[in-house]
């Protein structure tokens, strides 16, 4: 018996995944969706397939995530509306690239090995800012209070430069329309390309090349992943490429485990497991990895070496966020 085309244990595994990438995007501020594509080749599905339904799956996680932070007035709309261009244009040039790449049979190695740089490249954030007690972005995004203080030294030399047109933000601050496009046009390649929401290239394009206070470029990077998310399901939806039944389950999933991440947050520190998420994907960059070494080698073990280090890092680190916070509600401590 099939659910939506999937069997009853493949429907449980991908509403599973989707509670625990729900679970990072409420805890950490982002959304995992950079783990669903990966996960989704290890699986056997085609590249477009995977990322189309990634896309798919970030529009979804990315609505409910924007409208909590309009609640509290943490979007810049103006700003979402003026990268909507770059993004468009960007999404469908990086999925231009990846049908051109499916053509010629390399899009899943290509895609692959991106993530494999991706993946580490992000672990290595997470782990040295954990290692030298940096705060998180999303943790100081909470507590900022969107003051002209709170704009980096480098965004401020940046919008020193006025390149015409110049644009007035929702904060009463200029930017050039040449650097709002820009940062809209490279995260809109990335999204396309990888099938990601890009929040961990435009929340930081943001705060430090536009210069938007930083709980409000958290707010409105995920406006732009609700674009990001809708440009990319309506352009891979065009070719028929998603898989409605993954994209279903996903967000099942992970429309519970945002709102146990989210709740997470006043009571576990998020520096306290930080380094977790950090080594999980690094872990993730290996799992993608010796997946794509098992198609080289001919090798199905390396595949299920694979699935294992991907589904069980992510397992272990959602383990620890609750027994953070199981412990933390035993002692009735919270944070801040």
């Amino acid at each position: 018996m099939e659910l939506l085309g999937l069997t009853p244990q493949l429907a449980a595994l991908f509403v599973g995944f989707g509670f625990m990438v729900g679970v990072f995007f409420g805890f950490f501020g982002m959304g995992g969706s950079f783990l669903v594509t990966p996960t989704l080749l290890i699986l056997g599905y085609p590249a477009p397939v995977a990322i189309g339904s990634s896309m798919a799956f970030v529009f979804g996680t990315a609505v409910i995530a924007t409208l909590k932070h309009h609640d509290v007035g943490q979007v810049d709309y103006k700003l979402g509306a003026l990268m909507f261009v770059g993004i468009a244009v960007g999404i469908e040039a990086g999925k231009m690239l990846v049908f051109f790449l499916e053509a010629l049979g390399r899009a899943e190695v290509v895609v692959g090995s991106a993530y494999v740089v991706l993946l580490a490249a992000i672990g290595g954030v997470f782990v040295r800012s954990a290692a030298g007690g940096d705060s998180a972005d999303s943790a100081d995004s909470e507590g900022g209070d969107g003051s002209e203080d709170d704009i980096p030294d480098i965004a401020k030399k940046i919008k020193s430069y006025t390149i015409p047109p110049m644009v007035t933000l929702t904060d009463g601050s200029k930017a050039s329309m040449w650097t709002i496009s820009g940062v809209g046009g490279g995260v809109g390649v990335v999204s396309g390309f990888l099938g990601v929401g890009g929040g961990f290239i435009r929340m930081p394009a943001i705060y430090y090349i536009i210069g938007v206070p930083l709980a409000a470029a958290v707010g409105t990077s995920l406006f732009g992943a609700l674009m990001s998310g809708a440009v990319g399901a309506f352009t891979y939806g065009l070719s028929g490429v998603i898989d409605l039944g993954v994209v279903t389950a996903l967000l099942v999933g992970s429309a519970l485990g945002a709102r146990i991440g989210s709740a997470a947050t006043a009571y576990v520190d998020e520096d306290d497991v930080t380094i977790y998420f950090g080594v999980m994907l690094l872990l993730a960059s290996i799992a993608v990895a010796a997946g794509e070494l098992a198609t080289w080698l001919d090798a199905p073990v390396l595949d299920t070496v694979s699935f294992v280090l991907l589904v069980g890092s992510a397992a272990f680190v959602t383990a620890v966020i609750f027994y953070y916070g199981a412990t933390a509600v035993r002692n009735g401590t919270r944070v801040g």
